[in-house]
């Protein structure tokens, strides 16, 4: 274990803990760390050099260095100004990890980003590892640790689940929707600032981590996507993770083709979280059923699980069926032996093949929930019953169900809330998921669903493929763009580069008609929007006076014409590549055409992609009618844009030269597809 991993340990499960800046008025946040350290098994020293007797009961010293032995954590409770000193002479005592709760760093103006610049240079190097500053601290259930300043966390209860979030407010308010629903926390971390300690950080310390079955992550941004990406695709495998993440922003700057303006930062971070394996939810309360659901009931993986709904009142049923199937959940009919069985429990007026409608539960309801939870296709069964005095309720048979049940079985219920806490609380200690609500329930069902899905595409194997090396001109224009994609296997029309009118002449003379005449330079983007496309052109005389038109197109540098021959009608697509400053090189898909922007339909995933990714992405899409053949027309060569798919993801991963490559629009056929346009930028050159 390096130094760096070695030191975040000792940060989250120290064995000794020193408050710099501790104080005795209750009012300090010196104070307060102390107080909150009052449980703490391990040595906590107090540090303040004008003291001249013990705070709070605490051992307290003039120094860090008068402590005689490297402390494993340091609580910062100090101005912004004093801390790299102090964390200077934290580094020099080898101590591990420490905290600032305070504010007054990046998120204040420029003098606190170069404070906080000034933190993640002394971290960077000597393999002090710090979280935050500007945040509220962490806490850990199975150390006994509260490094935290927000009152009343001490009374969440120890569980599986560990809550990271950038939010303080965040953080608590999953971790006491959690507690709700009997769960408790192993760890609830807030990242603050993370000029050091990041969520990737956290993610592979929770992973080794055996009382941590589930991980609630909350985001707000995200500096270093591709190392989150990496980092999940390596954790959930081994752990569910449910991902919050928040703030749908543009691109700003980066948007310099229809590709970047087609790809916002919330949704590229969105698509590189489910690619890597994680569960994204909406809202913190789906956060923490979500992570409830998974830390009791993770399924084995599986593209499409098929979810059994056994369900009292009909119409709690169909809201969770509506639920399910919005999400694209598999509700699947039930076998003939499964619904010979629930006609012999259940009166005919009752609906059976899924959702199981019971009606008032009675004596044979285990029965009903035993034969849908055997059934072939079912993988999970989720079960909805409203308390009422005069049925049986299903919680009482459910735990010896569960016990005995090779799937998962969870349960939902609703009722006069003193009625309802004994039923939940035994229900919750025998290991099932129990919700108050239809929603809730089938949330929770949909979490289940989606991990393992997600770790079933992860599982599949993936064929190495070589690497593609291609020569990158220093000044792309879309012919020399062309001439790349056809060494990639990416057909484009037939065509001419040419320098004078008399070539262009030739190049029309020589090419089938009719043919496209392009202004051809490097400065100009979107040909379209300066007019520099004419089209249909088969007559010398029109041809000519095309020539004419693109020549009042005003250029600083050379001018050129692209001539090609017009390609027949196809359905029409954009294809994208382009580095996000985040996430790396990075794959997008959708309809195309000028008309790219307006309809917005599109598919990402980070590079490079599997033929699994480029699948998912035309899944996503929504175009299959198309591909398939829509209103009798032939089917489409689906293999063939999975395979562009691939090759522009390997292409853009393999080339660190390339910003940006949109093709647009690429035109597919019933045999096949050409790239009628091509837009190559390289990355700028290092400032």
């Amino acid at each position: 274990m390096n130094e760096s991993r070695s030191n975040l340990a000792r940060l989250f499960a120290p064995a000794s803990v020193a408050v710099v800046g501790a104080s005795a008025s209750p009012n300090k946040a010196g104070y307060q760390a102390l107080a909150a350290l009052r449980g703490f098994p391990g040595r906590v020293v107090a540090i303040n050099p004008k003291a001249d007797g013990p705070i709070s009961g605490f051992e307290t010293l003039p120094s860090l260095r008068a402590v005689g032995a490297p402390v494993d954590l340091v609580l910062f409770a100090v101005p912004a100004a004093a801390c790299p000193e102090l964390m200077r002479e934290a580094i020099d005592c080898g101590c591990g990890g420490g905290l600032i709760v305070g504010g007054g760093f990046a998120e204040s103006g420029p003098a606190g980003a170069e404070l906080q610049a000034e933190l993640g240079r002394l971290c960077a190097s000597s393999g002090f590892r710090l979280l935050g500053p500007n945040t509220a601290g962490f806490v850990n259930k199975q150390a006994s640790l509260t490094a935290c300043f927000v009152p009343s966390v001490d009374r969440l209860a120890r569980g599986p689940i560990a809550v990271v979030a950038q939010s303080a407010g965040i953080n608590l308010t999953v971790s006491f929707l959690l507690a709700r629903l009997g769960a408790g926390i192993s760890q609830a971390i807030g990242l603050g600032n993370a000029v050091d300690v990041d969520a990737a950080d956290v993610l592979d310390f929770l992973a080794a981590q055996p009382e941590t079955k589930a991980i609630a992550l909350h985001l707000e941004g995200v500096n270093q996507g591709r190392k989150l990406f990496e980092t999940l695709r390596r954790v959930t495998p081994k752990k569910p993770v449910a991902v919050l993440a928040v703030g749908r922003q543009d691109v700003g700057e980066f948007a310099r083709s229809h590709t970047g303006n087609l790809l916002g930062s919330h949704a590229l971070c969105v698509s590189a979280l489910r690619q890597a394996g994680a569960v994204v939810v909406d809202s913190t309360e789906d956060l923490a059923t979500t992570a409830a659901a998974l830390s009791l009931h993770r399924m084995a993986p599986k593209s499409a699980p098929g979810i059994g709904v056994v369900t009292a009142q009909a119409g709690a049923g169909l809201v969770m069926l509506d639920l399910l199937k919005a999400n694209g959940v598999t509700v699947p009919e039930l076998g003939p032996a499964t619904l010979q069985r629930l006609s012999a429990n259940l009166p005919p007026i009752t609906y059976l093949k899924n959702p199981v409608d019971t009606g008032r539960p009675g004596p044979t309801f285990a029965d009903v929930l035993t034969a849908v939870t055997e059934d072939p296709h079912i993988d999970a069964v989720i079960c909805y019953a409203l308390s009422e005095p005069a049925a049986l309720l299903p919680a009482t048979v459910l735990p010896d169900l569960a016990r005995g049940a090779t799937k998962p079985i969870l349960f939902g219920t609703m009722g006069p809330r003193d009625e309802l806490e004994p039923t939940l609380a035994a229900l919750r200690s025998a290991g099932i998921f129990a919700a108050e609500s239809p929603e809730q329930l089938a949330r929770a069902a949909i979490g289940l669903v989606q991990d393992a899905a997600a770790q079933a595409r992860l599982a599949l194997p993936q064929p190495e493929r070589p690497p593609p090396r291609l020569a990158v001109p220093d000044v792309p224009d879309e012919h020399s763009a062309k001439q790349l994609l056809e060494g990639m296997g990416v057909p484009a029309p037939r065509r001419r580069a040419c320098a004078s009118h008399e070539q262009a002449l030739e190049a029309f003379e020589r090419l089938q008609k009719p043919v496209v005449a392009k202004v051809l330079s490097s400065e100009v983007l979107h040909k379209t929007e300066v007019s520099g496309v004419m089209l249909n052109l088969a007559e010398r005389a029109a041809f000519t006076a095309a020539l004419v038109r693109l020549d009042a197109i005003p250029l600083a540098g050379e001018r050129r014409y692209l001539i090609e021959e017009m390609a027949p009608p196809g359905l029409e697509l954009i294809v994208g590549a382009l580095r996000n400053p985040s996430f790396g090189p990075t794959v997008v898909v959708g309809l195309g055409g000028t008309l790219a922007e307006v309809w917005r339909l599109t598919a990402t995933r980070l590079a490079p992609l599997t033929s699994h990714d480029a699948e998912a992405m035309l899944e996503e899409l929504r175009i299959t009618a198309l591909l398939e053949g829509f209103r009798n027309a032939p089917p489409l060569d689906r293999a063939a844009l999975l395979r562009l798919l691939v090759s522009v993801g390997d292409w853009i991963h393999h080339h660190p030269e390339i910003e940006q490559l949109e093709l647009n629009p690429v035109r597919l056929y019933q045999r096949g597809l050409l790239a009628l346009d091509a837009l190559l930028i390289r990355t700028p050159p290092a400032s």
